[in-house]
Formats: C-alpha cells, structure tokens, sequence
C-alpha cells in the first residue's frame, strides 16, 4: 500500500439541471474522499454553467477506489438543493499518476444531469529507503565541498612555505621563528582536513 497526496483541481460544470425555477442557481461542490471531505466556493447566479478553478488535497492511500463529488444549489432561504453527483474512480490514477482535466457525467436518480470537469494528480511519498538514499547524498555533497576546501587551504599553507623556503637565504637562527609559525599554520590545516574527513 502506497500512501500520498492527492490532489483535486475543480475546473467548472456544464449543463447542470437548474434547480431554481425564477432565477440562475448558486452552485457548489462538496468533494469527498472516504472520510475527508472539502467544500468549494459558491459560484453566485452561475447557474447551469458554473466555473470554480480551485485545487483541493487529500491525503490517502492507494487503495482508495473512488472520489465523490456531490454538486449543491447554495439557498439562502431553505436548505441547499442537491443538483447531482459524480463518481471518478482512482485506479488509473494511482498507475497514471495524473489525469488532465476530463469530463465526468453528473447523476441524479441514476438519470444524467450535466457534466463536471476535473483534473487529478497523486504524488506518493519517498519511501524510508530513499529518504535516506536522499539524504546520504547530500551528505556526500557537503563531506566533498568541505574536503576541498579544507585541502585548499592546506596547500596554500604549502605552496607558501615552499615559496619562503625558494626566495629566502635560510638563515636558521635568524629565520627559524617564522618559519615555525607558517608550518605550525600548514599542520594545524591539516588536522582540519583529518577532522572534516571523520566528521562523517
């Protein structure tokens, strides 16, 4: 069982059974994933023909056969209407991973009321071995920048006390304190290198 996200874009209905007789109803949609449920916004005196363009998302499993979507006429006075609803089934998606937006029948009394317009995209999670795939790599990144850098700033160290060593007449009594101090620096930079290297 692959868990994930589901994501749901409402695009718009077509050609719903307008349930108010002296005016363009107020529809709504009610979509429904097991136990989760989200509610659309109300497309005001759209009537017939609504449009929503809103993306809602579920958090499921892979075994989750269908999605409900229940299309309501938002009243002000009374209860809402129910104008019709529709079934997706998931199982192509869950092989697919997305489906573009499609039209789906719209059923009332198992008699076809409109369409409805939707598109669908699952995401699964990583799973535990390549979250730690992950982030092994990324350790591998930071272990090899370091270790360049720390290499860097040793031979510059060396390439100094070459330098010193060439263009310098060595007199040890006169330049022996300078030249402790510059390969006390080229020591101390390798054990950064030596450190940097067990850190991980």
């Amino acid at each position: 069982m692959v868990r994930g996200t589901l994501e749901v874009l409402l695009v718009s209905a077509k050609g719903l059974e307008n349930t108010d007789f002296l005016s363009n109803m107020d529809p709504y949609v009610i979509i429904t994933c097991r136990t989760q449920e989200h509610k659309s916004s109300v497309a005001s005196g759209k009537g017939s023909d609504p449009e929503w363009n809103e993306t809602f998302v579920f958090a499921l499993s892979d075994d989750v056969p269908e999605l409900s979507i229940k299309i309501m006429d938002s009243d002000n006075t009374s209860d809402d209407d129910f104008v019709g609803e529709a079934k997706i089934p998931l199982e192509g998606l869950f092989t697919e991973g997305s489906i573009p937006p499609t039209a789906y029948n719209v059923v009332k009394d198992e008699e076809y009321c409109g369409e409805i317009r939707v598109g669908l995209r699952f995401t699964p999670e990583a799973s535990r071995e390549e979250m730690f795939d992950a982030q092994l790599r990324g350790m591998e990144r930071v272990f090899i920048l370091k270790l360049i850098c720390y290499i860097s700033l040793a031979m510059n160290d060396l390439i100094f006390i070459l330098i010193f060593v060439r263009t310098t007449q060595i007199n040890w009594q006169s330049h022996q304190v300078l030249f402790d101090v510059v390969l006390e620096w080229f020591v101390s930079d390798m054990i950064y290198v030596v450190r940097g290297c067990t850190k991980f």
